[in-house]
């Protein structure tokens, strides 16, 4: 890499849009860029290096507000111990739990569901599964009885 990079280059070096680089800076996760005679943004190596970080983070799922946090403890004390950043990374990991617990109840729901084979909507399983507004035809309890839940 040369020493600046454009928005441009910033953008297919990262895979990140022009757009939400702008976004990353107006919310401070980056800091403001350089600018040209003409205006133009130039960036440096560690804006390169922060925007990899905060792309990580949230194709890992991690919420703008855990990334801040993040960031903020790594440019506070990189020597300091870990442990804010390993709690931040154990609560998304619970929460990660909690919604691939939710998905496997939804698969098997699912497919107790579309085990249909009356062949006429009459007696069909989907219809008469989703038409239940009580969810007493789920084998998940967590759907019955909350029909205001939509």
């Amino acid at each position: 890499m040369s020493g600046t990079l454009s928005i441009g280059d910033l953008s297919r070096a990262t895979g990140v849009k022009p757009t939400t680089i702008r976004f990353y800076e107006g919310e401070g996760l980056l800091s403001p860029p350089g600018r040209t005679e003409g205006g133009h943004r130039v960036y440096a190596r560690a804006h390169l290096d922060r925007l990899g970080f905060i792309r990580h983070a949230r194709e890992l799922g991690f919420a703008m507000e855990d990334i801040r946090e993040l960031l903020r403890l790594a440019d506070a004390a990189p020597d300091a111990p870990c442990e804010g950043a390993d709690a931040i990374a154990r609560r998304h990991l619970a929460g990660v739990r909690e919604r691939l617990a939710r998905l496997r109840s939804l698969e098997a729901e699912l497919e107790r569901m579309t085990d249909c084979h009356n062949g006429r909507l009459a007696e069909c399983r989907v219809i008469e599964v989703l038409a239940d507004a009580e969810h007493g035809h789920c084998v998940d309890p967590t759907h019955r009885g909350d029909a205001a839940r939509g």
